[in-house]
């Protein structure tokens, strides 16, 4: 099937201006001025004309319980799994599963079977191996074999530090799996991240320092995120930064209420000061921790019951750094598209380029609102509205 995308202002996520392109399948062939086809009636040309919209690529979520999550105010309090349209409909093309506090109720062969689902229903998806705690359960013999085996696992987490739910791993424990995730990386050509969950508890990033002071493992192997939990865990994660390390912000969907209640450093101003600093604009990443449990209050502060987090936050505190902090479209749409793809090395994703997948997104140029959702090439969202559906969301609509 062809397509051509028309008018767009592309963003690659740097401004391209107004461009064609055209995808063939599920892969960008070409952009360019102007794009003319002649299919002689051999094939159908579905054009698309985009005037007054933005094309940028599909936004990458590095940090989802695609399983569901929560369950630490017991079983009533397990959060659903994922489905297919909440993620398309936020944008989200590609998706990297975790598991959290719970390895147990929930665990890698789940995670893995639910990402294979998600794939099937038409976006990419990658897990991390293991949860909060060490030592990881792998599904083979070894992590390293885990690593070079199974497809989609492309490094570990969340690892828990500075965190009451951690298993309070020693440094030997925590650079032993450390260096076998990294092993498992080089051997298998993938990223071997270690994705780190950060807590609120005074020791930050001792323990990831700790490992790169005393070790040859380089800064770059770790992805610390919830960098912007607190105040002062965010000044350790600037430091981190300033040193070379990548970091990674979580989205909220109420940012003003949780920066009033719990001191959380919203998104839009994280990213301010990131780039104010001097950081590499390469080294911070934008992730939702989708379907996560959090407690919701009113304006006033009063607990109102539990709460679900979802990817529509990555968007939400996109416009937020566009439109109250002044951030170029350009240097804040990194954070959920090429920067991931880079620090993940998922290839063929994060940019709008020849022979990468055409996952993309449309956007209103005005309200940078989501308009369309394309995923290996297909339509998944159009006019704001998803038009594809998993198998079990269909079958509730019937």
């Amino acid at each position: 099937m062809f397509k051509i995308i028309r008018n767009a202002t592309v963003y690659n996520p740097d401004k391209l201006g107004k461009k064609d392109v055209l995808i063939v399948n599920d892969k960008i062939i070409a952009i360019d001025d102007k794009i003319e086809i002649s299919s002689n009636g051999i094939f159908d040309v579905e054009e698309i004309n985009c005037k007054g919209k933005i094309l940028v690529p599909g936004f990458i979520d590095g940090h989802v319980h695609i399983l569901g999550g929560g369950g630490e105010g017991g079983f009533s309090n397990r959060t659903p799994e994922a489905t297919l349209s909440i993620l398309t409909k936020a944008g989200v093309t590609t998706v990297v599963g975790v598991l959290g506090t719970d390895g147990v109720g929930r665990d890698m062969n789940a995670l893995l079977s639910k990402a294979r689902a998600l794939e099937e229903e038409g976006i990419t998806t990658f897990v991390f191996d293991g949860n909060y705690r060490l030592p990881i359960k792998t599904l083979t013999e070894n992590l390293i074999n885990d690593i070079m085996a199974i497809d989609k696992i492309i490094g570990i987490g969340e690892i828990a530090l500075s965190d009451h739910r951690s298993s309070q791993p020693s440094f030997d424990e925590f650079v032993k799996t450390v260096a076998d995730t990294r092993v498992g990386g080089i051997l298998s050509g993938k990223a071997g991240i270690i994705n780190v969950h950060l807590g609120d508890g005074k020791r930050c990033l001792d323990l990831i320092n700790e490992v790169v002071e005393k070790t040859e493992i380089p800064i770059s192997q770790f992805w610390p995120t919830h960098i912007n939990r607190n105040a002062y865990l965010f000044e350790e994660g600037i430091k981190f930064a300033k040193k070379g390390g990548i970091i990674d912000f979580t989205g909220n969907s109420d940012p003003d209420l949780w920066e009033k209640l719990y001191g959380e450093v919203k998104v839009s101003k994280a990213i301010k000061r990131v780039l104010e600093e001097g950081i590499s604009e390469d080294n911070f990443t934008l992730t939702s921790d989708g379907q996560g449990s959090f407690p919701m209050f009113d304006d006033k502060g009063n607990y109102k019951g539990i709460g679900i987090g979802t990817s529509s936050c990555l968007l939400e505190s996109i416009k937020a750094c566009v439109f109250e902090e002044n951030i170029p479209l350009e240097k804040a749409i990194r954070a959920i598209t090429v920067n991931p793809a880079n620090i993940l090395k998922l290839k063929n994703k994060g940019k709008i380029e020849k022979n990468y997948d055409a996952d993309l997104c449309l956007l209103d140029e005005k309200t940078l609102d989501i308009d369309m959702v394309i995923a290996k090439g297909k339509i998944m969202v159009k006019n704001g509205n998803p038009t594809v559906f998993g198998v079990f969301e269909k079958a509730s609509k019937n």
